[in-house]
């Protein structure tokens, strides 16, 4: 982490497929477009063995593309290193939330900040809720809120 100079962001879901990965194309992209994507450490992970290697749901490519976000990731799951070498893990539940949390706590002085996403959303929506099993319109929704909440994110740490 401080080794590096880079700030460092890893966001969480399930099964590191849908959500997660949303955030960490948008995060990503509104970091290039300020000019600090070099400046920043960013990735996604689940906290499930579900789906590990797999590519983001096609319905969230096809919502990143609309939105002229690019994507690419395989999913993967959460290391006790990334407790150790990121600066912030944002998840999207309470499920997420407290399933960090426990796996934080086997690890020793852990410094990352471990925290819902949404806690920075401007419209106060604290959970981005799971789309797998809901429409085009779910995975939308899960854009907009990772778009509000990376935004503030991002401006709170520049």
């Amino acid at each position: 982490m401080a080794a590096t100079g880079k700030k460092s962001v890893l966001f969480i879901c399930l099964g590191n497929i849908c959500r997660s990965p949303i955030a960490e194309a948008v995060f990503r992209k509104m970091a290039t477009d300020a000019g600090v994507v070099d400046k920043w450490r960013i990735d996604s992970a689940a906290t499930s063995n579900y789906e590990i290697g797999n590519p983001p749901d096609h319905r969230g490519q096809a919502c990143m593309k609309s939105h002229g976000v690019p994507m690419q990731h395989a999913s993967r799951k959460v290391t006790n290193d990334d407790f150790m070498s990121f600066e912030y893990i944002l998840c999207m539940d309470e499920s997420n939330l407290s399933e960090l949390n426990r796996r934080a706590n086997l690890v020793k002085n852990v410094p990352a900040k471990i925290e819902l996403l949404g806690s920075y959303d401007p419209q106060k929506k604290l959970i981005i809720k799971d789309p797998y099993y809901g429409s085009d319109e779910d995975f939308e929704k899960v854009y907009d809120q990772c778009a509000r909440c990376c935004k503030a994110f991002l401006e709170n740490n520049s």
